[in-house]
């Protein structure tokens, strides 16, 4: 079966590959959607730390179910399209002893520490998968990035009334903001690009900033009487932002980490006890956090294409990357089609 595999840096190829066939416990899917995620756009790139090459990349995926192995629950039936959970959980560190799995110290990520789903077939354990037959095909694929967005305002303890800023509106920074308001937040959205600012505010966001052109740090003031904002959830993972998010947040407030800066951050660590902050790391999602996005999708008022930058059908895929490397301002998620 063919898969594209990054080779090298900005280097990604279809090979041909042994088809997998599902053990007991396991089901075999045909994969019919793969979300490129920035974590895949950083390995092809060469800027990500956490893979060893080669790598078939991608864990956003929707797929059908085209055989099952022993002992899997009969729900699992050939024809049911599934929704795929791309972490795995050791189940003895110390994150999954508190039930923490999401933060499992040995995960290994589809598409990351192991290989992913930009393949024809992939067999899994059925309990990495979420039954749906109920969104279109196609937003399947959507529904990881946007649980990594809900699990931060959730790990932010997001609340109705909480004032929350947003850094950053990828995919990511989107599931943030919708997650944040479906919490009851007034949520103010930043961004470099105001390309980014009606998909922003159709998906929660009261108050949209362009960063490229306003004083962020007084746009939020004036917005907030002085105060600053309850919540900062930062999605994009540069020393400045990761700076600025607690400049931005309030006195009491919560700082909530998704992305990680790739090379050294200086704080001026005052501010952490002045304000005696309360500042949290956010990993992957839980189950939970799914379950709340496929909710959320499902009561959509308006179809979620409207986070597809771009569709590049399975044949074409090679060509994916390199173009979302070009078009990186005005792209917000690329979706892989068979």
């Amino acid at each position: 079966m063919k898969a594209l595999m990054i080779e090298a840096t900005e280097r990604g190829v279809f090979h041909d590959i042994d088809e997998p066939s599902p053990a007991s416990g396991e089901v075999l899917l045909s994969v019919r959607h793969v979300g490129l995620c920035g974590s895949d756009l950083a390995t092809f790139v060469g800027l990500n730390p956490l893979v060893s090459l080669p790598r078939i990349p991608g864990h956003e995926i929707g797929a059908e179910i085209v055989a099952v192995g022993a002992e899997v629950p009969p729900d699992y039936a050939p024809g049911r399209r599934v929704i795929v959970v791309p972490y795995t959980a050791c189940g003895h560190c110390p994150s999954c002893r508190q039930g923490r799995v999401n933060a499992c110290r040995s995960n290994k990520t589809l598409g990351v520490q192991q290989n992913g789903g930009l393949a024809e077939r992939l067999a899994l354990p059925w309990q990495k998968l979420i039954l749906n037959d109920t969104l279109a095909a196609r937003h399947l694929a959507l529904v990881e990035p946007l649980s990594v967005g809900f699990h931060a305002a959730a790990r932010g303890h997001v609340a109705a009334g909480d004032r929350v800023a947003v850094l950053g509106c990828g995919m990511i920074g989107v599931g943030a903001v919708a997650g944040a308001a479906a919490r009851g937040a007034d949520v103010i959205a930043v961004d470099i690009s105001e390309s980014k600012s009606a998909v922003a505010q159709r998906y929660g966001a009261r108050s949209f900033i362009d960063a490229g052109r306003e004083d962020v740090a007084a746009r939020i003031a004036q917005l907030t009487s002085g105060d600053g904002v309850d919540v900062v959830i930062e999605a994009v993972g540069t020393p400045q932002t990761f700076t600025q998010a607690i400049e931005l947040v309030s006195f009491s407030g919560r700082v909530v980490y998704i992305g990680y800066s790739k090379t050294p951050v200086t704080y001026d660590t005052k501010f952490f006890n002045l304000k005696e902050l309360d500042i949290f790391g956010s990993r992957n999602a839980t189950s939970e956090d799914f379950h709340a996005v496929i909710a959320h999708l499902e009561k959509l008022r308006h179809s979620p294409d409207d986070l597809i930058s771009k569709v590049f059908p399975f044949a074409e895929a090679e060509q994916a990357l390199p173009y979302w490397a070009r078009e990186r301002a005005t792209t917000l998620k690329i979706v892989i089609e068979r």
